[in-house]
This record gives C-alpha cells, structure tokens and sequence, in this order.
C-alpha cells in the first residue's frame, strides 16, 4: 500500500473534545442541531452546515457548502484548529463496553483506490456521493477519515503498542456516548517502521465505513490531477485521510430491517420457507438465522446452510432479501423501495420494538451481524454486499484530524 504522514490540522491542546463530533452521516438536521447545541466550535458545523440554516433549506445548497468553508476557516483563525508543524500519523484508540480497537491515522493514495488494493464490499447512493465530492472540493479537504481495516501485521501491533505504553497521548476524552477517545502523535520519522510495513507487506485493506468519503476524495483527485499539466503524482490530492485497524480488533453489529407492509398470513408464508419458533428471542444466536417481531410477538427463524460458491447468496440479509422481500413483499431494490427501512444494531431490538409499535411499520427483522471475514471475503470476491449490511461500533470521531489537499 501507498501511505504517508502528513501535517494534519487537529484541536488545539485542550480542544479536541470541544471539536471532535459524530461522523456527518449518522444523525439527520435536527439530531445534528441538537448535539451541536450551542458549542459554535462543534465540528459539525463543517461536515453539516445545513444545522447553520432553517428548517427546509436544501442541504445541498451552494450556501451549505460554502457555510462549510466559512467554518473552517473560522475554526483556524479561532485557535481552535492548529496546523501540525511536521507530518506525522497517529494511534486512535477507541474503547466502548470494554471492547477496544486502536487504529493508525495517515493519509492513503488514490491510486490505490483505483486499482482495488483498497477494496469495497458497497455501492455509493449518487447523491450521497455527490454531496461528499462538493464538500471535499469546496473545502479542499477530507474532514471525516475513511475506516480501513487489514489483516494483522504483528510488526505493526508491536509498535502501536510499545508507543503507546511508553508515550504519553496528546487527545483523551470520553465522549456522551461513553465512548473513550485517546490520541497519540507520532512524528514521521519515528513511525517509519510502520510505514515501511504498510508499503511492503500490507498488500490490501478494505473499506469498512466511509464508502462514500473514500469516493469523494478519489473523484476530487482525479478531477484535479487532470485538470493539472504539471501533475507528479506527489501533490495532496492524490491522497486521503484513513484510518487503519487490524482486522482482529473491528467490532461489527447487526443492521436490521423494518417494513411498512406485509400480507395478512405473513407468518404463515414464513412457516412455509423456513423453521418457525414463537419463543420471544430477540437476536439469532449465530448466523443462518433471524427473528421476527410480528403483532407484537418475536419468532426465531432458522434455515439450512446455503448450497453456494458465492460469499454473497451465504449471508443472511441475502437469504432474507431472496427469499422473503422480494417475493413475499414485493421489495425488488432496497435502496429505493419505501417499504423498507434499516436501523443500526446500535439502537438495539427495542428500537425494533418501538418502530412496529408505532404503528407506521408493520414487522421488523433481527439480523446476526456479518463477520470482518465474511466482508473481506466479499471484496476479494469482487462482489457487492446487500446494502446496509454491516454497521461498525464505536464510529471514528469527525475533526480529530483533517487533511488537506493543497
């Protein structure tokens, strides 16, 4: 892999948790206007200027973006963004419910990208990632990190951890979520050994989170290295701002799914396909399973192993989608199709509960999560998983690091 340090904007001592915010894509106007509040240094000022406009402003107004920029810019003239006066990566570890996961903060190359050394298991949704473009370009930035994971490198794991035993972080906070961010700073000359074995014996990494960002900065890239006569190959926006875990460490919940509309003897076609048990269980124990709530009550669903070659037909929400939303209900894309939607293992069953409870979706659907093996799989694969099937825990904090592309 193409990797490198670079000199970062990040918080001012004693700022970062006054900055850092959740990732723009998982809070809507008004879930960011509320966690915003009235911290006017609160990154999501950048990443959703729309929480700077009124209620129906076009979020992907000319004005949004160049509110974005406005913000940035008043974050640097403030004090509060600080420009690093060497380049440099960084360990970003995480810690939530006991479970930790450090990751190595640089900058990775678009060509990559390119060529499927960075390889993705997702398609984007265009205007997503048309959004991201604008905002990337506007601001000439990457201002939310792309998750990467690889497989494990013991070299690596060593490093990371002697230098974070041995140096004292530079970030630390715990955030509202009780989520603990901790920082460490490692000028570029002292992290060449993990450099170096990135450029020589990390063959591949995969997109875990941050389809869309890694999209954006490839477009912008490429967009500007050919609107430049004089491209080398070295200038900023041939690059992008990543964050790498080892595969071991990633944690990967459910996605689940809600539908507005089934037929009256639902539960009776899924008895057909599939063995049925109306014991309450909220979650499938492993995967080759799920759980139904339906009026009110949780049925356990269970199928065979499925007869495949492809990694794609062997995953749940593929055997759901096959077998379930398209030829009982009717749903063809789910991208698209109204009569679906996906709610994050985060949020927990009783969101399920709460959501069919209501009365505006009639059945929700418990998933097993995917395993990291079963996304690799995927993308070596070359294939495309079933949208929104993985959702990753603790979500990497936006504003801790931004790269620049000039």
């Amino acid at each position: 892999m193409k990797v490198k340090a670079f000199p970062a904007l990040v918080p001012a001592p004693g700022k970062a948790e006054t900055i850092a915010s959740v990732p723009y894509d998982v809070v809507n106007t008004e879930e960011a206007r509320a966690l915003a509040g009235d911290n006017e240094h609160s990154f999501l000022h950048v990443v959703r200027a729309d929480i700077d406009f009124p209620d129906g402003t076009d979020p992907y107004g000319d004005e949004i973006y160049a509110k974005s920029k406005e913000n940035l810019d008043r974050f640097q003239s403030d004090g509060v963004l600080v420009r690093e006066p060497e380049p440099c990566i960084y360990f970003y570890r995480q810690i939530m419910d006991g479970h930790s996961q450090t990751g190595i903060t640089l900058a990775t190359h678009i060509e990559d990208y390119e060529n499927d050394i960075i390889r993705k298991h997702e398609k984007t949704r265009p205007v997503k990632e048309n959004d991201r473009t604008k905002l990337t370009d506007v601001l000439s930035a990457n201002t939310g990190p792309v998750f990467l994971t690889y497989k494990d490198e013991d070299l690596i794991d060593a490093f990371v951890a002697d230098w974070c035993r041995e140096n004292e972080p530079t970030v630390h906070f715990t955030d509202d979520k009780n989520v603990q961010h901790t920082v460490w700073r490692v000028p570029s000359e002292d992290a060449f050994p993990v450099l170096d074995c990135f450029e020589n014996d990390v063959d591949l990494s995969y997109v875990a989170d941050g389809h869309h960002r890694s999209a954006s900065a490839h477009r912008v890239g490429k967009e500007r290295r050919e609107a430049n006569p004089n491209h080398t190959g070295e200038e900023n926006y041939n690059w992008f701002l990543s964050v790498l875990f080892p595969a071991s460490q990633l944690k990967v919940l459910a996605y689940n799914r809600v539908v507005k509309t089934v037929p009256a003897d639902f539960l009776e076609q899924i008895k057909g396909l599939f063995e049925v048990e109306s014991n309450g269980q909220q979650a499938p124990d492993s995967s080759g399973a799920l759980c139904l709530y339906l009026d009110g009550e949780w049925h356990s669903v269970k199928w065979g192993e499925v007869d495949s070659e492809s990694p794609i037909d062997r995953l749940d929400a593929s055997v759901l989608q096959d077998r379930v939303l398209t030829p009982i209900l009717g749903i063809e894309d789910p991208r698209t199709d109204n009569n679906i939607d996906f709610v994050g293992g985060i949020r927990g069953t009783a969101e399920l509960e709460k959501r069919v409870g209501s009365g505006e979706w009639a059945a929700a659907f418990s998933m097993a999560p995917v395993t990291v093996q079963q996304l690799i799989d995927i993308a070596d694969a070359g294939e495309i998983m079933p949208p929104k099937s993985t959702w990753f825990e603790p979500k990497l904090r936006s504003g801790l690091f931004v790269y620049t592309l000039d």
